[in-house]
């Protein structure tokens, strides 16, 4: 229910009187409750973006794990499954929709011809830095946010 104002608390800003009257040392369901929500925040802000650029959610997330999981050896489609919390055949029909879209290409292990290895175009490697450069910037701007509210953690 709205104050008597008229005015809606926005939900990531609480009540100055309210919040430390509540406040209980062993569970802070507000802190937490503010935490996730500026979470799904940023998730939904990264989507918008993800489509602005021509990629769903998910191909942004498939394209930062191929990229930041492989800095020491090469991603598979298993690696890829497990980096992205999905089964199996989902990153498989994943990964074909984006080789068709030209951003990922597949090839075999040479040490272990079962494996299928993924590696970013230089289409790919284009979206997601663009993508990347406007996700720090984000970040940047909720950071001291997010920084605080993680201090309320230490506090639990």
């Amino acid at each position: 229910m709205p104050p008597a104002t008229g005015r809606k608390r926005h939900p990531g800003r609480p009540r100055k009187a309210a919040a430390s009257a509540k406040r209980s040392p062993a569970v802070d369901y507000e802190t937490i409750a503010r935490f996730r929500y500026e979470l799904r925040r940023f998730l939904a802000f990264s989507e918008v973006e993800a489509n602005r650029s021509g990629l769903s959610a998910q191909q942004y997330q498939a394209l930062m794990a191929i990229r930041g999981f492989s800095i020491r050896e090469p991603v598979s489609i298993g690696d890829l499954a497990r980096h992205m919390l999905i089964r199996h055949h989902t990153a498989v029909e994943l990964v074909n929709r984006m080789v068709k879209l030209k951003i990922v290409r597949r090839g075999t292990d040479p040490s272990d011809r079962r494996r299928v290895l993924l590696e970013l175009t230089r289409e790919g490697e284009r979206r997601l830095r663009r993508l990347y450069q406007i996700h720090v910037h984000e970040l940047r701007t909720m950071g001291p946010t997010l920084t605080k509210m993680l201090k309320l953690f230490r506090r639990l």
